[in-house]
């Protein structure tokens, strides 16, 4: 309970040391949502979405899951992203990965841990799709990092694939998905340089993820 007090206490702080800085910032915030941006990343504590973004409460929606996966049976995912999609109206879907994941590491080590190994197959799929260019990484950990890149790029390609973004674009609504990843040893963000906006170039983003 003592850090149940301080979580509260810690909340406390944070709400009044908003209020200082704008009085009205609640009040507004409690009216109403406008995101630009969707985010599904990892539930890794150390990713946190908004704050090493910069953005305010209010600014971003998110999803996260372990090795942020997009997955096509996944109904709280996929609820998420209509959400976001359909009634939100945001611009951008990102997602987003991270350097030596967890997650990740144990899926290319083929580790027991229980339920959440039917989860982690998924990115084994990945690795089966790209085992010529990973096995010919010889170094552990630049392999584990590639393999997070992979994995971004493939997630992508799954959120563009669905019938919620598929929908959005054959309506003429304009909606990016993006690819990044974060490196916790620094802080920042980089740009994995995949970016979906239509079918057509899903479908040389596809190809080109293949090659």
């Amino acid at each position: 309970m003592d850090d149940l007090k301080e979580l509260l206490a810690g909340n406390r702080r944070w709400a009044e040391k908003i209020k200082e800085s704008d009085p009205e910032f609640f009040n507004s915030l409690s009216a109403h949502q406008t995101p630009r941006y969707m985010w599904i990343g990892c539930s890794d504590s150390r990713v946190p979405s908004t704050q090493l973004t910069g953005l305010e409460p209010g600014e971003m929606f998110v999803h996260r899951n372990v090795a942020n996966l997009m997955i096509h049976t996944d109904f709280n995912c996929l609820s998420v992203l209509q959400y976001a999609v359909d009634v939100l109206k945001v611009s951008y879907v990102i997602v987003c990965g991270h350097y030596n994941c967890g997650g990740v590491k144990a899926a290319m080590e083929n580790r027991h841990l229980g339920l959440i190994d039917n989860w982690l197959r998924h990115v084994q799929d990945v690795i089966r799709s790209h085992e010529s260019e990973l096995s010919a990484i010889n170094d552990a950990g630049e392999r584990l990092n590639r393999l997070c890149e992979l994995n971004v790029m493939e997630q992508v390609l799954n959120v563009s694939r669905s019938t919620i973004v598929q929908n959005a674009w054959n309506r003429g609504q304009d909606l990016a998905v993006h690819g990044l990843i974060y490196q916790v040893g620094d802080g920042l963000l980089q740009d994995l340089n995949i970016c979906i906006r239509s079918e057509s170039q899903l479908a040389t983003a596809a190809a080109s993820n293949l090659s």
